[in-house]
């Protein structure tokens, strides 16, 4: 799929589709008691992953005709594919299922497009916040805040971008549920003035948005984690990489799709590095 056809509409569309997800995966977070299983790397999982990917796969048949996708949680039932396609979607149905679990509504919906190992186009949206970010190659990022369970109008969107590293110093956002000592270390000699936490693909957002200027993440993420979030970041002019700079590619099937580490930066928020 050409880049010129992730056009405004289909942008919607993919916002819709991530909404009704948003929906299935409240109608678990409402209940009293959530049921949770271990997969077997030990991650939680819930019916809400289950039902909201079933939604996803069956919507995005419709929406990417012919476009392979790798979802979470088929991957984790079925094992990772051993090749991926120049153009594929990765899947998160839900991501911050702790954040679930913990019932503080930091948790998302993520669909991000690839081609030629980049993240041309994504959604993410955080059912319990009301909130959906889109972005994509040549359309910009937006965002809108809507009331809970309701798609979003497609006025009520807004262009979203990063800001320019400010005077007083860079704000970071971490992981609220996963912080380690290489992150800790590399934002002390950062020397950020300000620190934010938040939980799932919302640090990518935060960025965008030009809430922080840098999130880092070392330890291990998966690439349907942060493929959403690093297309809404890139459309709104910021950029992902490896910690020494290189680019921070997708397609990598033969570590099951796994990441390595990545810093999240704003406009400017790397230079003199």
């Amino acid at each position: 799929m050409p880049n010129r056809d992730v056009d405004a509409r289909l942008l919607l569309a993919l916002a819709e589709l991530c909404v009704e997800a948003g929906r299935a995966i409240l109608d678990i977070y409402d209940r009293e008691e959530i049921a949770v299983r271990a997969k077997d790397d030990r991650s939680p999982v819930t019916d809400a992953d289950e039902r909201a990917e079933a939604i996803l796969l069956e919507g995005l048949a419709g929406l990417f005709p012919g476009v392979p996708v790798i979802a979470e949680e088929a991957t984790s039932r079925d094992g990772a594919p051993l090749t991926a396609a120049d153009t594929f979607l990765l899947v998160d149905p839900l991501d911050g299922t702790r954040e679930f679990l913990a019932r503080n509504g930091e948790f998302t919906v993520n669909v991000g497009l690839i081609s030629a190992a980049r993240p041309i186009a994504g959604c993410v949206h955080a059912p319990a916040l009301g909130e959906t970010w889109l972005g994509a190659e040549a359309q910009g990022a937006l965002v809108a805040r809507a009331a809970v369970r309701d798609a979003p109008a497609a006025d009520g969107y807004r262009a979203i971008s990063v800001r320019p590293a400010p005077a007083d110093g860079l704000c970071a956002v971490a992981s609220r549920s996963h912080s380690d000592a290489e992150t800790e270390a590399f934002l002390t000699g950062l020397g950020v003035a300000h620190r934010r936490s938040a939980g799932s693909s919302l640090k990518f957002c935060l960025v965008a948005e030009g809430e922080a200027d840098v999130y880092p993440r070392f330890g291990p993420t998966m690439e349907w984690d942060t493929a959403a979030g690093h297309a809404v970041l890139a459309a709104a002019g910021g950029s992902v990489t490896r910690p020494d700079g290189s680019p921070f590619v997708y397609g990598k099937a033969d570590a099951g799709f796994r990441n390595g580490g990545f810093v999240a930066w704003g406009s400017g928020a790397s230079r003199g590095r």
